[in-house]
């Protein structure tokens, strides 16, 4: 049975935004190597057209990043969206019955799958779908964006921590 994990990174006020701030080079390898490892992700609609910048290969891109590129087309994807007609490579688009095909998923699959986008994990927070989640904090306070937790924070247990890299933390919790 796969594991469905949501896991981004953020500032020190919950925030995401993936342009405030980078990761450093250690954090980027651990995500190109959790990428690599994933069964697959489903994403909302704002967070796929963001990481659709990886479907095509860019000139002054360094080799790390075409490893991430790499890893990030291999991967299934599925993709909740009502206003997109299409999705690209790799990808199917879900317009309907998100718990039915997440269940289906879980329960046909083994491994991780990724969701992608704090709106989208507040529906499957609240349908009580995610099984884990990873809160990579970075020491930067932004004031403002969209939060990390798109509703109120479920109820949740810290089951781990580690530095990833020289400035993130990642917090992992399950449900409690």
């Amino acid at each position: 049975m796969a594991k469905l994990v949501f896991g981004m990174n953020q500032s020190l006020d919950g925030y995401v935004d993936h342009e405030a701030f980078a990761p450093d080079p250690a954090l980027f390898r651990h995500w190109i190597e959790q990428v690599r490892g994933l069964t697959g992700s489903v994403y909302g609609r704002p967070m796929y057209e963001v990481m659709r910048y990886w479907d095509e290969d860019r000139s002054e891109w360094t080799p790390e990043l075409r490893e991430f590129a790499t890893a990030w087309r291999s991967q299934p994807k599925w993709v909740v969206s009502s206003t997109l007609q299409s999705v690209g490579p790799n990808a199917t688009l879900v317009e309907g019955g998100l718990a039915e095909m997440i269940r289906d998923l879980k329960a046909r699959l083994a491994g991780e799958i990724a969701v992608s986008g704090p709106d989208l994990a507040r529906s499957l927070s609240d349908l009580g779908l995610i099984d884990e989640y990873r809160l990579y904090i970075h020491p930067v306070v932004l004031g403002h964006g969209k939060p990390f937790f798109a509703g109120p924070r479920p109820p949740l247990r810290l089951v781990a921590s580690d530095l990833i890299g020289e400035e993130a933390i990642r917090l992992t919790y399950v449900p409690a």
